[in-house]
């Protein structure tokens, strides 16, 4: 793990929001973590493509949230994930 997160900013999902506000993150090597709180039956968009849609959180402010949208191959590969999954 210390050598996946060499030279990486760890930022908690309960920090996202803040730290979005007022860092450019785009220019920064950062990582998160995330438990899979709730998950959304898959749905199919407007273009007849199936996605899923899983609710994330840290575990560290559980009114604090992240939706996260899987698609295409990620959604095909990882949409049995089950709840509670880091």
């Amino acid at each position: 793990m210390d050598r996946k997160m060499a030279n990486r900013k760890l930022i908690r999902l309960s920090q996202l929001k803040s730290k979005l506000a007022i860092e450019n993150l785009e220019e920064i090597d950062w990582v998160t973590f995330g438990v899979i709180v709730k998950k959304v039956t898959p749905q199919s968009a407007n273009n007849g493509r199936t996605f899923s849609i899983w609710r994330l959180n840290d575990l560290r402010d559980l009114n604090q949230c992240v939706s996260l949208f899987l698609f295409g191959d990620v959604h095909k590969e990882h949409w049995k994930t089950e709840q509670g999954t880091v």
